[in-house]
């Protein structure tokens, strides 16, 4: 009803317009008509006119145009009062009154006037006939010109209603036609409404608004679509975020429930105390570790995540993250492999350098079966740092490796102990990797491992990323993830 409504508003609108348009369209062309029936009725007036008034002031005595009877045609000699010193037959059965005789040096009046057989267009041609100032008077009727005029307004009169009508029924389908994607908008609109506000709708796709044209309303439609997916897209996002972060934070809480439970259920001696301390100690640490990369990653979906560009040796910070991530590779007889001789200078956060290349060699180590190896690389190519981590695990498969980038997302089983984590690793080291304005490269064989390689692009003073403060109390979890 409303959309009817306003359709019917915008018709009516749009009649309402046109039709004064046309209105004061035909009245311009009506009164530009009439004046040059009209300029041209003066014209033959004035070329009948002209001749006379020669050929009596060359022949004074030779007034035989008067004794013309001439249908329609009025002819007179008048002196300056007005007073008819000559006239035609028609004249003096039906005498004219030619108004006031006020003339603007030797040019003619041209003046509209009624007579006994209706509307006549008079000329008054002043002259000098024997050295005395006459008058010249010329009349013919105008019913000619007004019945062209009557016609002319009654085809304007049958012309303007249907051209309103012609024109209704254009704005009426255009209306429709452009009104029909703003209609197909709000139901689209209506629904996305829906999709966002009910978790039932979680796996729905994004609606789609169908615009064929190119104009305004096809690239609004075109912004609305990319709005709905990118929209659709965050809240799903947001909504698998709060559903994993639930999941993650409930083992830990409810182990943290259940040690305490049973150490407060009876006393017990030191030891056994000491073993379910221990247990809380661990959990407690698992749950700080999630809360520090959720504070992470939330910072940089705000767009906070911001580095501290200092001048450090990059082969530096990664023997140093070699050296950290080195207990846990030999506990499973891992060799990390890697020669770092080199000495490369970059323009980073050294802090978060350090934390991204743990994030890749602990998930190496942890993903890695007993007594093989990880080689690390390091190499400066085409301005850029190439660093990679490759590791003889048993690989991503095909589906999984679309996601491992995102949040709480684990491509091993999750009954593997060694995989018991925060599962938000790969998420910061993404987040980091972008802070520095650089990308990451998997590639991987199921069964023969993963190579995940960094590019960090070298930055000059000029180009490096500005310092904001907030960034240095961000640090990425080091263990388990």
């Amino acid at each position: 009803m409303k959309q009817r409504s306003l359709r019917f508003r915008m018709m009516a609108l749009f009649c309402a317009v046109v039709g004064l348009f046309l209105l004061c369209t035909y009245g311009i062309i009506y009164s530009i008509f009439s004046s040059e029936l009209r300029t041209q009725l003066d014209k033959r007036l004035n070329e009948a006119g002209v001749p006379m008034v020669e050929d009596l002031a060359d022949n004074p005595p030779d007034e035989d145009v008067f004794r013309l009877s001439l249908p329609d045609e009025y002819l007179a000699l008048l002196d300056t009062a007005g007073n008819p010193l000559n006239m035609s037959r028609n004249w003096k059965q039906h005498p004219l009154d030619v108004g006031p005789l006020n003339f603007h040096g030797d040019q003619p009046i041209f003046r509209t006037i009624s007579g006994a057989h209706g509307t006549l267009r008079v000329e008054l041609i002043p002259f000098v006939l024997v050295g005395r100032p006459v008058i010249l008077a010329l009349a013919g009727p105008t019913r000619d010109i007004d019945a062209v005029l009557r016609n002319f307004r009654s085809m304007l009169i049958v012309l303007l209603p249907a051209s309103l009508i012609c024109i209704g029924a254009i704005s009426a389908w255009y209306v429709g036609r452009s009104l029909s994607p703003i209609s197909e908008l709000t139901e689209q609109a209506s629904r996305f409404a829906e999709i966002v506000s009910d978790s039932r709708h979680a796996n729905a796709k994004p609606p789609q608004i169908n615009v064929s044209s190119t104009d305004e309303l096809g690239r609004l439609a075109a912004t609305f679509n990319e709005l709905f997916a990118r929209v659709l897209a965050v809240v799903q996002q947001l909504r698998q975020f709060v559903s994993d972060a639930s999941h993650e934070l409930r083992t830990p809480l409810a182990v943290l429930q259940g040690e305490t439970e049973l150490l407060l259920s009876e006393r017990r001696n030191p030891e056994e105390y000491q073993k379910n301390l221990h247990v809380i100690v661990s959990e407690l640490r698992h749950l700080s570790r999630i809360v520090e990369g959720l504070f992470t990653l939330s910072m940089a979906d705000a767009g906070q995540l911001r580095i501290v560009p200092q001048r450090v040796f990059i082969n530096e910070v990664l023997e140093e993250a070699c050296e950290l991530a080195a207990p846990l590779a030999r506990a499973k007889g891992i060799r990390i492999d890697h020669d770092l001789e080199e000495e490369i200078s970059f323009l980073g956060d050294e802090t978060f350098l350090r934390d991204l290349f743990l994030i890749f060699l602990e998930n190496a180590v942890k993903y890695s079966p007993g007594n093989t190896t990880i080689t690390v690389d390091l190499v400066r190519q085409d301005g850029s740092v190439l660093v990679r981590f490759a590791d003889q695990g048993p690989g991503i498969s095909a589906e999984h490796l679309p996601h491992i980038f995102d949040r709480f997302y684990r491509a091993a089983p999750l009954q593997h102990a060694e995989t018991r984590s925060g599962g938000l690793g790969l998420a910061i080291a993404r987040a980091i990797v972008t802070a520095h304005r650089g990308k990451i490269e998997v590639h991987t064989e199921p069964g023969r491992g993963s190579t995940f390689t960094v590019f960090l692009p070298v930055l000059d003073g000029q180009d490096a990323p500005a310092h904001v403060s907030v960034a240095r109390a961000i640090t990425a979890p080091r263990r388990g993830v």
